[in-house]
């Protein structure tokens, strides 16, 4: 299969440039008819000649009218329908056929349920009718959506409603007109039965906003916190970055078939319903927080996205990057922030440094790819994320905002590149940010090596610093990125005498600090200021020391992680079973400190994840070993230390009414952490009672999964319990779908086989092959990886069963095997095996093809 490769530097400005368009849907059961009627213009910076090439997919033609003439000089393919000789202005009027009904891909306007919906992003619309389908052309819409009134009462598009009727034939018609240019990935429609709650927001400057949340009316009772979080996000971002909310209207719909988390459609939100749904009953408090997240990250994209969007697609780290960045900020502040930190660099090390090492890494900002649908990464939100951060951490807030200022003063209703962005930062604040453009440009995970020296004569500690970055495919020698380092100096009893912040700019650095009394212990790298690996000689005392007094509150828990770290490696190397006393003596500080917040303690005695623990190895990787290296030190820890956690979860496991509250949220945390510890020693009487007893989803999932973990007396009667209870709630049960496909225990392979052919599962639905086979091939090392590799196989089966029916999720399930040359020489061929045979499926989608073909290339 050959590749397409869009280049970046082949970027052209549209020959024309579009007034208005204005859609009319006609929806049926068994065919949509959509009237696209728009004004072009020839743009007067193209020096194209008059032929308009539209993208189009899918559908079939029923006319073509140019200034309401029928038009016929004009030839399609595949992908586009191009008109020849068209005068510099006029009206383009395109009438076509679709089938929403039979779209598995969930892409473009498909069905729901019972409900019509749209994902246009990021090249949906085509799908929809013949349109520039370009994030750089953007222009004021008007849609009409007729349906029948019985089935269909509910029409919803962008912007303010302006109309609205009964037909003939029970139907009926709903006109929606938004001022604002958008480009056609922002378009949304939604038709279906629906309730709403209904809610208001005061702007800063006094106007009303009405806001509405549309789902079912069978789950309308879990709308309201959703609703709340909304409310919290428009009053964080006029405070935080002046931005108000500008229609008359803001709407949310919840779906259950959507192949991502949410969409940020211009004035009407859609919502997969697991990224809206949540009551105490239902969701765990984690659940909570994404939940709130989730809201506010595509309530932001108003600004950062629709307001200011992106020129194409190369530059999509700059709203989605940017706006996750947003997000962070806002959980940050009604949570907490030094465990907002923690889990952010979790995820980025877990799975963002994971895709720097593999055959898919690639720059924030590439010169080419292959699949637009590929490139929503972790790079492309979490890196980019960093990266924004980056520059706050050199400007500091005030400075930031001074830059986000400008930045939308200048470019509010523009599509822009991230190059708009720097000069913005750079040009409000007077600094130069030239070398800085490398994070957009060079791919990989930097490595920090850092060592340092004392002389007691001059009173002076020397660091001494050298970065590099490993190849990747876009360039195999890296220039030096700029790199800021807070740190922070320690004497003996844990004051600290110094701190500040060193911004690497070469390949080498040195820093030397005066007027040091005695020689410190350097805390590096606090607050994670950089995405980079950081390398330097810690000793085990010197880890133990900082994890006990480091006033730096991530780099006690980052001590933590390092010095567990190590210990799990020689497990896994077999130079040690035993733990570093050391270790267990900081480890017992931890526990035991009652001036800790619970919610830093709670992340602080979360011992390395596997996937950590294998990118530090980084080759020949068992990683059924590093499983059961991973099983014996948390076993090792509960039995050591069973007093310490029996009493946390006694004093926290209280009668005490649900909040969601932050230190009621980290006390549960907190506890329950406990509890999985407990539960390494074998007796599952304690998680048993907690699930029989527990009057909240987090209790019953966090005892759930200790009794799942692994087989016990319990066991089935829980899952038994909890599906007859929960059968009829599609969010939760995928919850019982997910615990069961990521056990350890030993029955878990014929559990998967029984989960696939379940009355309840189904493999056109994203959120069940997510619950199922990719919580499996991402997370269940121990299986996914079993020695023989049979469960390599199944998930090619299912890579390739997608192929057809869904295939951007069948492309994100094949990622779970693309680090195959990290493996083992066995397992390597294995897997290298199972790739080499998706790759010569017939007909294979452009996306898994891409994900494929370069990790056996790479």
């Amino acid at each position: 299969m050959t590749a397409n490769i869009i280049y970046l530097k082949d970027y052209a400005v549209p020959n024309f440039l579009v007034e208005s368009l204005d859609l009319n849907f006609d929806l049926y059961e068994h065919e949509t008819i959509v009237t696209s009627s728009a004004l072009y213009y020839k743009n007067p910076e193209s020096d194209q000649d008059n032929t308009l090439l539209l993208d189009g997919e899918e559908h079939e033609i029923v006319s073509v009218m140019i200034d309401g003439k029928d038009f016929s000089d004009y030839s399609t393919d595949d992908h586009s329908l191009t008109l020849n000789n068209l005068p510099d202005s006029c009206e383009v009027q395109i009438v076509t056929k679709i089938h929403p009904e039979l779209n598995t891909q969930l892409e473009g306007l498909y069905k729901s349920g019972d409900k019509f919906t749209t994902q246009c992003e990021s090249q949906g619309f085509r799908k929809i009718t013949y349109y520039m389908d370009r994030p750089d052309v953007m222009t004021v819409f008007s849609t009409r959506i007729t349906a029948d009134k019985n089935h269909y009462p509910i029409l919803l598009s962008n912007g303010n409603k302006i109309d609205s009727g009964d037909l003939d034939d029970d139907r009926h018609f709903v006109s929606w007109e938004d001022p604002f240019k958008k480009p056609a990935y922002l378009f949304a429609l939604v038709a279906g039965d629906l309730d709403h709650i209904e809610d208001s927001f005061t702007t800063m400057s006094g106007r009303d906003i009405i806001l509405q949340i549309f789902t079912e009316s069978k789950n309308i009772t879990k709308v309201p916190f959703a609703m709340d979080s909304l409310k919290r996000s428009m009053k964080w971002d006029e405070e935080r970055f002046g931005r108000e909310y500008d229609l008359d209207l803001f709407m949310i719909v919840a779906v259950d078939d959507f192949n991502h988390g949410a969409m940020e459609n211009k004035g009407l939100n859609i919502f997969n319903s697991e990224a809206i749904f949540a009551t105490p009953e239902t969701n765990t408090d984690a659940e909570h927080i994404y939940v709130e997240r989730v809201v506010a990250h595509e309530y932001f994209h108003n600004w950062t996205g629709n307001r200011v969007t992106c020129r194409d697609w190369f530059q999509l780290s700059l709203k989605e990057g940017l706006t996750v960045f947003r997000d962070s900020e806002f959980t940050a502040d009604m949570h907490s922030r030094s465990v907002k930190r923690v889990e952010d660099v979790r995820l980025l090390r877990d799975y963002q440094f994971k895709e720097d090492a593999s055959p898919m890494a690639h720059p924030i900002r590439p010169e080419s790819f292959e699949e637009i649908r590929n490139f929503y990464t972790m790079t492309v939100y979490e890196k980019w994320a960093e990266v924004i951060k980056m520059y706050q951490t050199i400007l500091w807030v005030e400075g930031f905002r001074k830059g986000m200022d400008l930045y939308f003063d200048r470019h509010d209703g523009q599509a822009v590149t991230t190059e708009d962005f720097l000069a913005a930062m750079a040009d409000a604040n007077d600094h130069d940010f030239s070398q800085f453009s490398l994070w957009y440009s060079q791919a990989g995970t930097p490595e920090v090596w850092v060592k340092s020296s004392y002389d007691s004569e001059a009173k002076t500690y020397t660091l001494a610093f050298t970065q590099s970055c490993p190849p990747t495919p876009e360039t195999k020698n890296k220039k030096p990125f700029i790199i800021p380092i807070q740190y922070g100096l320690l004497d003996q009893d844990g004051q600290e005498i110094e701190h500040g912040m060193i911004t690497l700019d070469e390949f080498s650095n040195t820093h030397v600090l005066e007027w040091i009394e005695s020689e410190p212990i350097p805390s590096l790298l606090r607050d994670f200021s950089a995405p980079v690996n950081l390398k330097y000689n810690y000793s085990h005392s010197d880890y133990a020391f900082l994890m006990q007094h480091d006033t730096d509150e991530f780099n006690r828990f980052e001590a933590a992680q390092r010095f567990a770290l190590e210990l799990l490696i020689e497990r896994v190397h077999k130079v040690s079973t035993s733990i570093s006393q050391d270790f267990i003596d900081a480890f017992r500080v931890l526990l035991t400190d009652s001036d800790l917040d619970n919610s830093l303690r709670a992340e602080a005695i979360i011992i390395p994840s596997e996937t950590m623990i294998t990118e530090t190895i980084a080759e020949n990787i068992d990683p059924v070993a590093i499983h059961n290296a991973r099983e014996a030190i948390s076993a090792q820890l509960a039995e050591k230390f069973e007093t310490e956690f029996r009493s946390i979860y006694d004093n926290l496991n209280t009668d005490k009414a649900y909040k969601l509250e932050a230190k009621d949220i980290w006390d549960r945390k907190l506890k329950n952490i406990a509890l999985k510890y407990l539960s390494l020693l074998g007796d599952m009487s304690l998680a048993n009672i907690q699930y029989n007893s527990a009057t909240n989803m987090t209790d019953v999932m966090w005892a759930l999964s200790c009794l799942v973990s692994r087989e016990n007396t319990h066991k089935q009667a829980a899952l038994d319990h909890f599906y007859d209870k929960w059968n009829s709630d599609t969010n939760v049960i995928n919850k019982w779908f997910k615990l069961q496909s990521m056990s350890a225990s030993d029955d878990t392979l014929a559990t998967l086989q029984a989960l696939e052919k379940h009355p309840l599962f189904d493999i056109t639905n994203p959120n069940k092959i997510r619950s199922v086979f990719t919580c499996f091939a991402m997370w269940n090392n121990k299986h996914f990886h079993a020695a023989d590799g049979s469960w390599y196989s199944l998930i090619a089966d299912k890579v390739i069963a997608l192929n057809t029916i869904n295939s951007q999720v069948g492309s994100r399930l094949s990622k779970a095997m693309i680090n195959w040359k990290q493996l083992e020489p066995k397992r390597w061929a294995l897997l290298k095996a199972q790739l080499e045979r998706i790759l010569v499926t017939p007909d294979l989608s452009n996306d898994i093809a891409e994900v494929v073909r370069k990790s056996l290339e790479t």
